[in-house]
C-alpha cells in the first residue's frame, strides 16, 4: 500500500519484522551531538525518520502531520515517517540550505544494530553531494565554506582572532589571524568575504556552571554568526588545542605546505582553529586526503569589507522571497553558463578588490567582450555552455569514485579547448588582444598541451561511437578477448532486429512507429506496442505479455527471450573483462586532476567576465566603464546613475540622478524629502555602483568615476530582530556602533532613517551626534537619508564637507466647494495634491508628506483629517530654508505661515469668549433642537461666531480657526 500527499510521489509503507526490536535499538542510539541534528535511516529503496525528527519532516516537507505513523503500542509508540528517494533529496536541500540543520544517515548493520554511514552540515556537504546534485548551486551562495574560530582577549578593547576555513570541494585550507575591536567587526567582514555556511566555535564552559556569567566575547561572536545566517557548532576547548596539528598538516598538505616553513603555522590561534576543523571534517580518517590539500594565508585587507547590514541593504544575494532573479545583484549579474562560474561570481561579490591594477585588469577584459559581440556570443552559446562542474568531477577522481563516464566528461572538456583558442585568436582588435592572450589564450594553449595525452588515451581506449547509445565501454579492438565478445554481441543484436522485423510482419505493425524493440531497464530487450494496438497480441500463445505501462504494453517471444538471456550473459562477460582496463584508464585520468582544477579556475574566471559583459550590454540602458582612482585619492562623481536592480523591474521608468561625493566639498550628503520619494533608492544606488565597480564590472551610469572604498557600512531599514530578543532600536544602535568603530576616511557609509525607534528628541540628538562624528572625526564618505530636517544644519557647521540634497515633489492645490450644501457660505476647501518626481536636487526639503502616503493607501478620510490637523498643530514651518549657503529650493507649502506666539491674556480671553458663544448656542439648540437638522445646527453656530465682533477680533481664536 502507498499513500499520496499533495504533489509528492507515493509514500512507501514502513514495514518491520520486529517493530519492538527496532524501537529498542533506536532508543539505545547515542545522544545527538547537537539539538539541530536530524537522523535519517536508509532502507532498501526509501528512507525513514523517527521521533522528533519524524515530526520535523512531516511539518516542513509534507506540510501535514497526517503522514506520521506510530510504531509500537501504548506508551512504547514511536512516531515515524517514510520518504521516497525524491522526497529525501528535497528534504536534504531544505534542511541544509534553508534550515541550517545537520544530517546523520544511519543504516542497519545486522542483528538489530545501526551504524552511521554519512553525515552532512551546511558547511560540509561531501557525504551527500551525489544526492544534492544541481541543488547545491541553486542558492547562489557559492561553495560550502566551513570555518573554525578561536579568540584571545587582549588589554583594553583589542582582541586577537584566529580562524581556519576550508572548501573541501577544492581541497584548500585557509588561515588568518588578526586584531579586532570589541564588537568583532573584522570577524564579521571575514565571514561575509568567505561566504561561510557553518562556523565552529569554542563551547562556553561558563554557561554550563550554575550561577556563572557567560563569556561576553563568545556571546558576541555567536551573535555575529547568527546575524549572518550561519549555522553554529560548539566544540570543547580541547578540540582547539595545537598539540597534533603540525603533524596532521604535514600529512594533509602537498608540496611546500608540508615542509612546515609556511609562516601560517606560526599563527597559534589559527592553528588551534585548524585542529578543530580537521577533526570536525574527519580529514585524517580518509587516506585519499593525504598530500592533497593546500594551505594559504588569507589577507583580510586585500578585499573591501562588508558587514551583514550592507549585504541586506544592497540586495547583494537573493533572498528567500525574491520572485525575480533581477531583485538581487547576484541574480542580475549571473548570466554564467557554468556552475563553477556562478560560484565564483558569488565569491567575487563578497570580495570586491582593493587593488587598482587588478580592478583595471578585469575592466579591460570586460570591455573587450562588450565591444566584440561575436566573441562574447560564441563563448556563451558554443563553448562555455557545455562545460561540466570540473571541481566536482575532479573530486570524484580524488575520492576514487569516478567511472568511465567521468573520464569521457573530462575528455569532452579537453577536446573543446581548441575551440576556445580559435575563438580568441580570431580577435582582430589589437587594443584588447594582449590582455586576452595573457588572461586566456596562452593559458588555454598551455592546458591543451598538458591534457593532450589524456585525450589520446581516451580516443585509444574508449568506444566513442557507443556514446550515441549512452554506453561507456572500452573499445573492443583494444583487447582480443573484448573483440571476440563484441562480435558475438553484434551478432546477437542483429538476430534481435531480425526477430523484430519478423514480429512486425506477423502482427502487421509498422516498426518503430507502433512496434518497438526496447532495452527496458528491468526486463532487458523486449517488444513494446502502443496501448491502442495492444489487442493484436491478445489470445496468441506465441506472444508473452510482460507488463503494461504508460508508454505501452511490453511483451516478448520465446526466441527473443533466449536472445535477451544470451545478450545479458555476453554483456556481463564483456563488463567483467573490461573492468580491469577501466580501472587503469580511470587511474591514469585521475593523475590529471591538478591540471583539471587549474583549468576550472580559468574557465570560471572567463565565465564571470563574459557574464559581466553580457549584463552591461543587455541592461535597459547599457552600462559604462568607470574610471577608478587609487585608494585615498580622487572623488566619486556619477552622472545619471541608476539602481541596477530597480531599473530592470517591470513597469518602471527609472529616473536617473547625479552623485557627487567630493573630498573637499561634499563627502557627506544629507538627503531629505517626501516619503516614497526615492531617498533610500538614491543612497542604495551609490553603494551598489561602488561595489560593482570594485569587482571589475561596468556600472549603470552615463559617466562614472570612483575612488576605491575600503568598506561599505550600512544602517538601512528597521532590521527587527525581535525573535532573537533584540528590538528595532537596539538592532539600529548595534549596526551604528559597528559603523563608528569600523569606518575610516576611505569608507562609504549608508544610513537610512536613523533614530526613528525612540523619541523624536532622542532620535534627532543621536542622528546629529553620529553624523558629526562621521564628518568631524572619521572623515568618511557618507549618505544620510532622514526626516529630521534640523539635521541639515550640519552644512553650516561643516561647509567644506556636508552637502544638503532633497528629493523633489510637486505640490499643488485642488480647490472645491465645501460639501455642507450651503453655497451662500462661499467657503471652499483646499486639498494638497502631491506628485513625487524622484529627482534629487541641491537644497533642503521641509516636508515629508507622510500623510500623503496614508492617503495613497486609502486611510479613512476622518483619520487623514485628524492627522493633518494634529501635524499642523505641532509642526513649525519655516520660510527660511537653505543649506548653509545653498539655494534653499526645497518643497514649500503655500499659505502656511509660521505660528505666532500668543500672550496668556490673549489665550484666556479667546477661550472665555468662545465659551460664552457655545453656551448661548447650546441654549438655543435645547430650545428648538427637535426642529433643526444637523446642517442647520452647524449653520447657526457659524452665524453666532461671526456675529460676535469681540470674538472675531481675538488673534488667538482667528488664527486657530484658520489652521483648522
Amino acid at each position: 500500500m502507498v499513500t499520496q500527499y499533495g504533489n509528492m510521489a507515493p509514500r512507501p509503507d514502513l514495514k518491520f519484522d520486529d517493530e519492538g526490536g527496532f524501537i529498542k535499538s533506536f532508543r539505545a542510539l547515542p545522544p545527538k551531538p547537537d539539538p539541530s541534528t536530524i537522523r535519517v535511516f536508509e532502507r532498501t529503496d526509501f528512507y525513514s525518520a523517527h521521533g522528533e525528527d519524524a515530526d520535523f519532516i512531516a511539518r516542513t516537507i509534507y506540510k501535514t502531520t497526517a503522514v506520521i505513523r506510530n510504531l509500537g503500542r501504548g506508551d512504547n509508540q514511536l512516531p515515524s515517517v517514510s520518504m521516497t528517494v525524491t522526497v529525501y533529496r528535497n528534504f536534504l536541500r531544505d534542511a541544509l540550505f534553508k534550515q541550517g540543520r545537520r544530517i546523520e544517515i544511519w543504516q542497519t548493520s545486522g542483528k538489530g544494530n545501526f551504524k552511521m554511514i554519512k553525515q552532512a552540515s551546511p558547511g560540509n556537504l561531501q557525504g551527500v553531494e551525489e544526492e544534492l546534485g544541481a541543488g547545491m548551486d541553486s542558492q547562489g551562495d557559492g561553495a560550502p565554506i566551513m570555518l573554525a574560530v578561536k579568540i584571545s582577549a587582549k588589554a583594553g578593547e583589542a582582541r586577537s582572532v584566529g580562524v581556519c576555513f576550508a572548501d573541501a570541494s577544492v581541497r584548500e585550507l585557509g588561515v588568518s589571524e588578526f586584531l579586532d575591536n570589541d564588537i568583532f567587526s573584522n570577524f564579521e567582514s571575514l565571514l561575509i568575504q568567505l561566504g561561510v555556511k557553518e562556523c565552529l566555535m569554542v563551547k562556553d564552559a561558563k554557561k554550563e556552571k550554575e550561577g556563572a556569567t557567560k563569556d561576553p566575547d563568545l556571546a558576541k561572536i555567536r551573535q555575529i554568526i547568527d546575524n549572518c545566517g550561519i549555522a553554529v557548532s560548539e566544540r570543547a576547548m580541547a578540540d582547539f588545542a595545537t598539540k597534533d596539528i603540525e603533524d596532521d598538516l604535514a600529512r594533509l598538505l602537498k608540496g611546500e605546505g608540508s615542509t612546515g616553513k609556511l609562516q601560517a603555522t606560526e599563527l597559534k590561534l589559527a592553528m588551534g582553529s585548524a585542529n578543530a576543523l580537521v577533526k570536525y571534517l574527519g580529514l585524517m580518517h580518509e587516506p585519499s586526503n593525504f598530500g592533497q590539500f593546500q594551505l594559504y594565508q588569507h589577507d583580510l585587507s586585500q578585499y573591501m569589507k562588508l558587514d551583514a547590514a550592507a549585504l541586506r541593504a544592497l540586495n547583494l544575494m537573493p533572498g528567500p522571497r525574491d520572485g525575480s532573479r533581477t531583485m538581487s545583484i547576484f541574480g542580475l549579474l549571473n548570466n554564467c553558463k557554468t556552475p563553477i562560474g556562478s560560484r565564483l561570481l558569488a565569491q567575487w561579490l563578497k570580495q570586491p578588490l582593493m587593488s587598482l591594477p587588478e580592478i583595471e585588469k578585469r575592466q579591460q577584459l570586460v570591455e573587450a567582450f562588450v565591444n566584440d559581440t561575436e566573441l562574447r556570443q560564441s563563448l556563451q552559446e558554443e563553448h562555455l555552455r557545455s562545460i561540466p562542474d570540473l571541481y566536482r568531477l575532479a573530486k570524484k577522481f580524488q575520492r576514487k569514485m569516478a567511472n568511465l563516464e567521468d573520464v569521457v566528461r573530462a575528455y569532452q572538456v579537453v577536446i573543446r579547448l581548441p575551440g576556445f583558442i580559435e575563438a580568441f585568436e580570431s580577435v582582430m582588435d589589437d587594443s584588447y588582444k594582449d590582455a586576452l592572450d595573457e588572461a586566456y589564450t596562452n593559458t588555454f594553449k598551455d592546458f591543451s598541451g598538458k591534457l593532450g595525452k589524456l585525450a589520446e588515451m581516451v580516443e585509444t581506449t574508449v568506444d566513442l561511437d557507443a556514446l550515441d547509445h549512452h554506453e561507456f565501454i572500452i573499445k573492443p579492438e583494444f583487447d582480443d578477448n573484448l573483440r571476440i565478445i563484441k562480435e558475438a554481441l553484434d551478432k546477437n543484436k542483429y538476430d534481435m532486429e531480425v526477430e523484430h522485423r519478423k514480429v512486425g510482419k506477423d502482427l502487421n505493425q509498422e516498426l518503430d512507429k507502433k512496434l518497438f524493440l526496447d532495452n527496458h531497464k528491468t526486463h532487458g530487450y523486449c517488444f513494446r506496442l502502443t496501448r491502442t494496438e495492444a489487442s493484436v497480441i491478445r489470445n496468441k500463445s506465441n506472444y508473452q505479455e510482460i507488463s503494461t505501462q504508460k508508454n505501452g504494453v511490453y511483451f516478448t517471444t520465446r526466441d527473443l527471450a533466449d536472445m535477451r538471456r544470451e545478450h545479458d550473459q555476453l554483456s556481463q562477460k564483456y563488463n567483467s573483462k573490461q573492468s580491469g582496463l577501466v580501472n587503469e584508464v580511470v587511474t591514469v585520468a585521475a593523475s590529471y586532476v591538478p591540471v583539471l582544477e587549474s583549468l576550472a579556475a580559468i574557465i570560471s574566471h572567463l565565465d564571470v567576465i563574459v557574464s559581466f559583459a553580457h549584463t552591461s550590454v543587455h541592461a535597459p540602458t547599457s552600462y559604462v566603464r568607470p574610471k577608478m582612482h587609487a585608494r585615498g585619492t580622487g572623488d566619486t562623481v556619477l552622472t545619471e546613475a541608476r539602481h541596477p536592480c530597480m531599473e530592470c523591474q517591470d513597469d518602471i521608468t527609472f529616473i536617473t540622478n547625479d552623485v557627487e561625493l567630493k573630498r573637499d566639498s561634499s563627502r557627506f550628503l544629507i538627503i531629505t524629502g517626501p516619503n516614497m520619494g526615492g531617498k533610500s533608492t538614491y543612497i542604495r544606488t551609490i553603494g551598489c555602483i561602488a561595489l560593482m565597480a570594485q569587482i571589475g564590472c561596468f556600472v549603470p551610469c552615463t559617466t562614472a568615476e570612483l575612488t576605491i572604498f575600503d568598506c561599505i557600512l550600512a544602517r538601512v531599514g528597521a532590521s527587527d530582530s525581535q525573535l532573537k530578543g533584540v528590538s528595532t532600536f537596539m538592532a539600529e544602535m548595534l549596526e551604528t556602533a559597528n559603523i563608528l568603530k569600523s569606518a575610516t576616511r576611505d569608507s562609504l557609509i549608508i544610513i537610512d532613517e536613523l533614530g526613528r525607534g525612540t523619541s523624536t528628541y532622542d532620535g534627532f540628538g543621536l542622528a546629529w551626534a553620529i553624523s558629526e562624528e562621521i564628518v568631524g572625526r572619521i572623515g568618511a564618505f557618507g549618505c544620510f537619508a532622514t526626516h529630521f530636517h534640523e539635521l541639515t544644519g550640519l552644512a553650516e557647521r561643516f561647509p567644506d564637507a556636508v552637502r544638503n540634497l532633497h528629493v523633489v515633489a510637486f505640490v499643488g492645490d485642488e480647490t472645491k466647494v465645501d460639501n455642507d450644501g450651503h453655497e451662500e457660505d462661499g467657503k471652499v476647501k483646499k486639498k494638497r495634491e502631491v506628485t513625487l518626481l524622484y529627482r534629487v536636487e541641491p537644497g533642503v526639503s521641509d516636508q515629508s508628506f507622510g500623510i500623503h502616503v496614508a492617503e495613497l493607501v486609502r486611510f479613512p478620510q476622518k483619520v487623514i483629517n485628524m492627522a493633518r490637523r494634529k501635524a499642523e498643530e505641532l509642526e513649525d514651518f519655516s520660510h527660511s530654508g537653505g543649506d548653509g549657503g545653498g539655494d534653499g529650493d526645497g518643497v514649500k507649502m503655500e499659505g502656511v505661515e509660521k505660528r505666532q506666539e500668543y500672550s496668556k491674556e490673549e489665550v484666556d480671553e479667546g477661550s472665555r469668549l468662545l465659551k460664552v458663544v457655545l453656551k448661548e448656542w447650546k441654549a438655543k439648540i435645547e430650545e428648538q433642537g427637535k426642529e433643526l437638522s444637523n446642517d442647520e445646527k452647524v449653520r447657526m453656530m457659524r452665524e453666532m461666531v461671526r456675529g460676535n465682533e469681540e470674538l472675531m477680533k481675538n488673534r488667538f481664536f482667528v488664527e486657530s480657526m484658520q489652521a483648522l
